[in-house]
């Protein structure tokens, strides 16, 4: 008997982003010099990532591919993504895996706070994947993390950087109702650029996440980021700005994007360090308690000194 194998059957379904197959490939431009990373040697860096793998965990640095991987692990600094490694949404900028995802590991909360525990770390973020599959979105998922990692490390300070929870009623409720010390919700982009960059978001929904955060949690802290280089103005720039701080948001972080590969959404232009600098003088001058804007910044990039810091800054606000 002869069997036959479907050979491109196989490989669509081996496909990272198979929602991108058909996209024409956008030309990958070629990285400055204040761009380029060193490759990871170090052996924090290995034991880091053997923790990952002992407690079966995925880390979004990993995942998306983060260039900033080598010096984060060889502090072994691992930003943790819950709720499996694919993605309900098929974001235009992320490296993250689309497609259906498996149902929830119900140990990984637990497995969560032992590796917290096991890296010593002082200060944890923790993401997830879009899961519209599930009625809360995840919520109660992050709030079992939350309490797990409280439970194994106790001083650890806990960052989420949670999906918008789009249409998922009670879900920022419940994540909020567990007291993590930092909230994050990205925008990451201006709202012209939505439909070809989150065509699954929307911007004032995500706006509005943020300044319920606040709401439910007035002395916590709310954190939001942004990419730049998708062929965003400006003024644009400064308009989600002051919507961030219409919000109360306190610390807003600013990166580069860089292109995953040739199906994802081209890179308009790399912005230089100057304007980054300049990014961040515009943004503490609007009111952000926090601001790091730098080319290589990412959400949970220095997530533990710039909690530290955010913190003070916050000591320091003049009393009414």
């Amino acid at each position: 008997m002869t069997t036959v194998l479907d050979q491109s059957a196989m490989e669509r379904r081996a496909l990272r982003h198979p929602e991108k197959a058909s996209n024409a490939d956008a030309p990958m431009l070629r990285k400055p010099e204040w761009i380029r990373v060193k490759a990871p040697v170090s052996r924090a860096y290995a034991e880091t990532k053997a923790i990952v793998r002992a407690h079966n965990l995925h880390t979004v640095c990993e995942e998306a591919a983060c260039p900033n991987i080598g010096e984060c692990w060889s502090e072994r600094h691992a930003t943790m993504m819950i709720m499996g490694d694919t993605c309900t949404r098929a974001c235009g900028f992320c490296n993250v895996k689309t497609g259906l995802p498996y149902a929830l590991d119900l140990r990984e909360p637990e497995n969560v706070g032992s590796a917290v525990a096991r890296l010593g770390l002082k200060h944890v973020v923790v993401t997830s994947v879009d899961r519209d599959d599930l009625d809360d979105g995840g919520a109660v998922h992050f709030a079992e993390t939350i309490a797990a990692i409280r439970a194994q490390s106790s001083t650890t300070t806990i960052e989420v950087l949670t999906p918008d929870f789009l249409r998922k009623p009670g879900a920022i409720e419940t994540v909020m109702a567990a007291s993590p010390d930092v909230f994050n919700h990205n925008l990451e982009t201006v709202p012209r650029l939505y439909l070809n960059v989150r065509p699954g978001a929307r911007y004032f929904a995500s706006l509005r996440l943020l300044q319920r955060a606040k709401e439910l949690a007035p002395e916590g802290f709310t954190k939001s980021g942004l990419m730049v280089g998708l062929g965003e103005e400006r003024e644009e720039i400064m308009q989600v700005m002051d919507d961030l701080r219409t919000a109360a948001v306190d610390f807003l972080t600013i990166g580069q994007y860089l292109q995953p590969t040739r199906k994802h959404n081209a890179i308009a232009r790399f912005w230089t360090p100057d304007e980054f600098s300049a990014l961040e003088q515009i943004a503490r001058a609007k009111g952000f308690l926090m601001v790091s804007a730098s080319p290589l910044t990412r959400s949970s990039y220095h997530a533990d000194r710039d909690f530290l810091a955010l913190r003070e800054a916050r000591r320091h606000l003049p009393t009414s």
